[in-house]
């Protein structure tokens, strides 16, 4: 497949969900105003069964099928299952993004992802913590103040080097405009100019994106195919 690696980065500067950052191409007006807040609680819901099997198809069968399962309830992420090879799998919703990003309220947006076990100790408490922080109300400033407070407390682990996930499901929904995007893996890694992985260089296959909220840098490579199998055929 060829990439067109410009539009790649542009869709891929987002924090945290490979897409969102998108949204910055969207009309002003409408970027403004499509999402000024959080929507009613039940938007956000699935219902269980549908959830688990979204969350499962984040990464190929030999992988999901032994991870922990998480969905999301009234008042933040319960396990569904019990796992046993170290990976956790989830659907993470629109406020795991920037707090700058014209879709972080968007009730739409479903991101399957399954992490390893190293991500599992050190990025999995950030999303589990903002999450429960949406969900008892905060705003997005109060929740940014608390999560910044907790990684100065050291409350939040920094970054385990080798700390990844996957995002290979063709069910996703990232955003409004880029939907399910390409299949890729992600990797965290504590705050990194993205040439030190060579990342967002022309003809290089990896992208990168900085979290500040998280102090973190996620480095994305797409892969050839779907969780599935199937390939990627869209530009």
């Amino acid at each position: 497949m060829k990439w067109n690696v410009t539009k790649l980065i542009a869709c891929a500067s987002l924090a945290l969900v490979a897409i969102m950052a998108a949204a910055r191409h969207a009309p002003a007006q409408e970027a403004k105003t499509a999402y000024p807040a959080m929507a009613p609680l039940d938007q956000y819901l699935m219902e269980r069964g549908a959830e688990i099997t979204l969350a499962l198809s984040a990464a190929p069968d030999s992988i999901s099928r032994d991870a922990e399962v998480m969905v999301l309830g009234p008042h933040g992420y319960e396990t569904a299952a019990k796992g046993k090879n170290g990976f956790a799998c989830m659907v993470m919703r629109s406020w795991i993004a920037g707090t700058d990003e014209p879709e972080f309220w968007n009730p739409k947006v479903r991101a399957p992802i399954c992490f390893n076990a190293a991500a599992v100790r050190t990025y999995l408490p950030q999303v589990i913590r903002k999450t429960n922080l949406i969900l008892a109300g905060k705003s997005k400033a109060q929740m940014a103040e608390e999560i910044g407070a907790a990684l100065d407390k050291k409350e939040l682990p920094s970054q385990e080097t080798g700390a990844m996930s996957y995002m290979m499901s063709k069910q996703g929904y990232l955003n409004d405009i880029g939907k399910h995007w390409h299949p890729h893996v992600m990797f965290f890694a504590p705050l990194a100019a993205p040439a030190t992985w060579g990342a967002n260089l022309v003809g290089s296959p990896v992208l990168a994106s900085e979290d500040a909220l998280g102090r973190l840098t996620i480095f994305m490579i797409p892969v050839a195919k779907w969780s599935d199998g199937t390939p990627d055929s869209h530009e």
